[in-house]
C-alpha cells in the first residue's frame, strides 16, 4: 500500500507534483528509488497536461544593478505556496528578473525566446521546470526601470507577495538617495497608491467621483450653496488617498510624500523627483481555486 508519507517524502526530494507522485510509487510498487526514476523519465511529457491548470501563488522578484541605475521586476507564477518556496523556482524568478533588466524585450512573448542559458531558451527552461516540479507556472509580468541621474531601488514584502519598484531622479550623487528611495518603495507596498500624482488622475473617474460626493452630500441634507466646497473637500481627501504625493508619509503621518522629497531636495542640493514607481501583488486578478489538501488525499485513495 502506498502511504501518504511516502508520497510526501517522494514530492520533497523530486519536487513533482502530488498525484505524479503517487503513481510513480504505483508503478515501482513503493520503490523509492525507482519512482525518483520514473519522474525523471517522464520528463516534458508531463508538462503539457499542466499548462491549463491556474496558478495564482509564486513570487513577485527583483533585480537591481550594483550601480542602481537599472532593474526589473517580474512575476512568476505556480499553483501552489509550496511550490513557491522551492528553491529552484525562486532560482528562476531571480534569474528571469536580472535578464529583464537586460534585455530589449518589451513584452513576456519575446522574454520567453531569449536564451536563458547557452543551450535552451526561457520557455524551454520553463518547461523542464514544469515537468520536473509537477505544476502549471507562468512568468505572468515584468517591467523594467532605468536612470540616468538617480537611483533604482526595490523592495519585498512578505517574502515574494509584493514586490515594489521605483525610479528616483536627481542630478546630485547622495547616498541618502537609496533610503529615500527605500522609503518611497515601502510607502507604495504598504499604501498602494494608484497614481504618482493629481495629475495623473483619469479625469473621467475624477468627475464620477465628484458626482458620488455631490449626491451624497445632497442625501445627506446639505445646502446646495455648501455642496461644492464639500465635494472639493472630499476630492482632495480621495487624491491623499490615491496619489502617491499626496499620500501622508507611513514614517511620519505630519508630512506627505511630496513634502518629504522637498526636504530631501534640500539636504541635496538638487530636486529630487519620482519619475515612476510599479507595484505588483503576486495573484492580483486571477481567479483562484481553493484547494484542501485533506480532500485531495482522501480522493486519491491514500491511507
Amino acid at each position: 500500500m502506498i502511504t501518504a508519507q511516502a508520497v510526501k517524502e517522494l514530492r520533497e526530494r523530486t519536487g513533482a507534483g502530488m498525484m505524479d507522485c503517487k503513481k510513480a510509487l504505483t508503478e515501482t510498487n513503493g520503490d523509492m528509488e525507482k519512482a525518483v526514476e520514473v519522474l525523471r523519465e517522464k520528463g516534458l511529457a508531463a508538462a503539457a497536461k499542466k499548462a491549463g491548470r491556474v496558478a495564482a501563488e509564486g513570487i513577485v522578484a527583483t533585480y537591481v544593478s550594483e550601480d542602481m541605475k537599472k532593474g526589473a521586476m517580474v512575476e512568476v507564477n505556480c499553483e501552489t505556496d509550496f511550490v513557491a518556496a522551492n528553491e529552484e523556482f525562486i532560482a528562476f524568478a531571480n534569474k528571469i528578473a536580472e535578464m529583464a533588466a537586460n534585455t530589449s524585450a518589451t513584452t513576456v512573448e519575446e522574454l520567453s525566446a531569449e536564451k536563458y542559458n547557452d543551450e535552451k531558451t526561457v520557455q524551454e527552461v520553463l518547461t523542464e521546470l514544469i515537468a520536473k516540479i509537477g505544476e502549471n507556472m507562468t512568468v505572468r509580468r515584468f517591467n523594467k526601470f532605468s536612470v540616468e541621474n538617480g537611483v533604482v531601488q526595490s523592495y519585498i514584502h512578505g517574502g515574494g507577495r509584493i514586490g515594489v519598484m521605483v525610479e528616483l531622479a536627481c542630478d546630485a550623487s547622495a547616498p541618502v538617495l537609496a533610503t529615500v528611495a527605500k522609503d518611497v518603495c515601502m510607502q507604495v507596498a504598504a499604501a498602494n497608491p494608484l497614481f504618482l500624482s493629481q495629475a495623473e488622475v483619469d479625469q473621467k473617474a475624477l468627475e464620477t467621483e465628484k458626482e458620488i460626493y455631490r449626491a451624497q452630500a445632497l442625501n445627506e441634507g446639505k445646502p446646495e450653496k455648501i455642496v461644492d466646497k464639500m465635494v472639493m473637500g472630499r476630492i482632495q481627501k480621495y487624491f491623499k488617498e490615491v496619489c502617491l504625493l499626496d499620500q501622508a508619509w507611513v514614517k511620519d503621518g505630519d508630512k506627505s510624500i511630496s513634502k518629504y522629497l522637498q526636504e530631501i531636495s534640500k539636504e541635496v542640493g538638487s530636486p529630487v523627483t519620482i519619475v515612476k514607481y510599479a507595484r505588483f501583488e503576486r495573484g492580483e486578478g486571477i481567479e483562484k481555486k481553493e484547494e484542501n489538501f485533506a480532500e485531495e488525499v482522501a480522493k486519491m485513495g491514500v491511507k
